[in-house]
């Protein structure tokens, strides 16, 4: 498993993570990801940079060789899944990964709030553009659960994610809620220390997607035929 954090401008994963080692080169030059204590492959730009907290002031063609350098020039080894995370929106980011990383699909991240819907449905068109598998959208913070009674509480207003996907003709993988424990693991960089069901089901879902996805594209491959030569 690796995570690319395409967020140039606002990384975060380092930070989720715990990770503050940086990269090293590998004996053939390139360069080698930051593991995480249960041993997924990271590589952050905020891992490379001399402060963490200066802000990255870079203007699109640098952004776009940047991401393409974490890809490319990186030694990833063997995954079964490398997952990138972007910004929100249709900038140079999410345009760089869909033009030059070999894509097996796109995950869309959306809230209840009708603004995050018509960003979502920008980005989602944009994929569509550009002939990439959409593999699903969740809906995230879509509620609270209240931890006296249990109940959902709406706190961004009423679910509209399954709504969207339908709207959008893209699969809906599961919502998942607003979390303290999330916010509190992520600043102490613990978010592998976290299990929740609801997260599970949603990365079961789009587990059986990418499958299907890969499945599919297997069947559309050729195939070689070896012929052996007749005996005279």
């Amino acid at each position: 498993m690796g995570i690319l954090d395409a967020d140039l401008t606002g990384p975060s994963i380092a930070k989720v993570f715990g990770l503050k080692e940086r990269p090293s080169k590998s004996p053939t030059g390139r360069i080698t990801p930051v593991l995480t204590r249960t041993g997924i492959k990271v590589m952050s730009i905020n891992l490379v940079l001399d402060d963490p907290e200066m802000p990255v002031i870079w203007r699109g063609p640098i952004v776009n060789s940047v991401i393409r350098q974490l890809y490319w020039d990186v030694d990833w080894g063997s995954l079964h899944y490398l997952l990138v995370d972007l910004p929100p929106g249709t900038s140079d980011a999410p345009l760089t990964v869909l033009q030059s990383l070999p894509l097996d699909g796109v995950i869309v991240v959306s809230s209840p709030q009708e603004l995050a819907s018509m960003i979502v449905t920008k980005a989602v068109n944009m994929a569509k553009k550009m002939n990439a598998e959409l593999l699903g959208l969740v809906e995230n913070m879509s509620y609270l659960t209240c931890p006296h009674c249990g109940k959902s509480i709406n706190v961004f207003g009423e679910p509209q994610g399954e709504k969207l996907a339908k709207q959008l003709d893209i699969p809906f993988l599961g919502s998942v809620p607003v979390d303290p424990t999330i916010a509190r693991l992520s600043d102490h960089g613990q978010i592998e220390d976290y299990s929740a069901s609801v997260f599970q089901t949603v990365a079961d879902e789009l587990r059986i997607r990418a499958s299907q996805h890969a499945q599919q594209l297997m069947q559309g491959l050729p195939i070689a035929w070896s012929i052996q030569p007749s005996e005279s």
